[in-house]
């Protein structure tokens, strides 16, 4: 007797889990297509025609796939020119990031300084502040120094580091022992040793973190790109993009087509450190 009702209970039990599973994977199948649907829309104009674009009742596939959307994008503007732009300030803008981020991060998490913890609560503080605040001064002070027009006021900044990557790396730095930092150092290592020989290299995943996210920021940013740069032959691929947009139309299948080049890079480089921006994310939450 005692038998049977411990496998009904643990039929009851098995049921109930399966069916929270079940709804979970239905509401996460449900909330990635509502979040793909974006993407998938821009996918399939970009293989129609201006018309079928709008045509009713609303079709998802193209009645008729048109190739030649991606050639005549980028041959309707400067398009590769606009794109090793873009390309040139994002690998200096994760260059930078990279360089700068570890070396603050590590000062402030293994180092002991007076003041340590008071840089830490201003970084934290600084993340409160949105870019809209501060564009107007660093527009005066960039124009004075003359620099705009160029890439500078859309690198230089990022060779200082950003305070939520630093956070971000700091926490990681955190959860490395401190024990292990003492053995380098009674075997004879110095700071800068013990920074390059084994926080550094224990910090790849946090790193990969910071450099898709700033990989992202720098290839899709346009705001910056608008208040530093006029000239037409130095325009970044999501300003450039804006000439498909004329006074009284705009030629949606060729914007489309060229939109899915524009993120092809940014998906193949997740992609590529998927893995990485993943582990990078869960020991920095958890190394605190």
């Amino acid at each position: 007797m005692a038998t049977m009702t411990f496998n009904r209970l643990g039929s009851r039990g098995y049921t109930k889990t399966l069916f929270f599973q079940l709804f979970f994977f239905a509401i996460v199948i449900v909330l990635s297509l509502i979040f793909f649907s974006p993407f998938l829309i821009m996918l399939t104009t970009a293989f129609k025609t201006n018309r079928d674009a709008f045509t009713l009742p609303v079709q998802l596939l193209p009645r008729h796939f048109v190739f030649d959307n991606f050639p005549k994008a980028v041959q309707t503007i400067p398009y590769w020119r606009y794109m090793r732009n873009t390309a040139f300030i994002t690998l200096f803008s994760v260059i930078g990031q990279i360089m700068v981020t570890p070396l603050v991060a590590y000062s402030l998490a293994k180092m002991k300084w007076r003041g340590a913890a008071i840089i830490s609560g201003l970084l934290m503080a600084t993340m409160m502040i949105p870019f809209t605040v501060t564009m107007i001064p660093l527009y005066r002070i960039f124009s004075r120094l003359r620099w705009t027009n160029t890439y500078i006021p859309l690198i230089l900044p990022m060779f200082f580091g950003k305070a939520f990557f630093i956070i971000i790396v700091r926490q990681f730095f955190a959860g490395i022992p401190n024990s292990l930092m003492e053995a380098a150092r009674i075997d004879g290592a110095n700071e800068f040793q013990r920074y390059l020989n084994i926080a550094l290299p224990l910090s790849k995943p946090a790193l990969t973190t910071i450099g898709i996210y700033t990989f992202i920021d720098a290839w899709s940013d346009y705001l910056a790109p608008l208040i530093y740069i006029s000239k037409p032959e130095r325009l970044t691929l999501s300003l450039g993009m804006q000439q498909f947009l004329s006074l009284y139309s705009v030629d949606w299948a060729l914007l489309m087509a060229a939109a899915l080049i524009f993120v092809a890079p940014v998906i193949i480089f997740f992609m590529f450190f998927q893995r990485y921006f993943v582990e990078g994310i869960s020991t920095s939450g958890l190394k605190a």
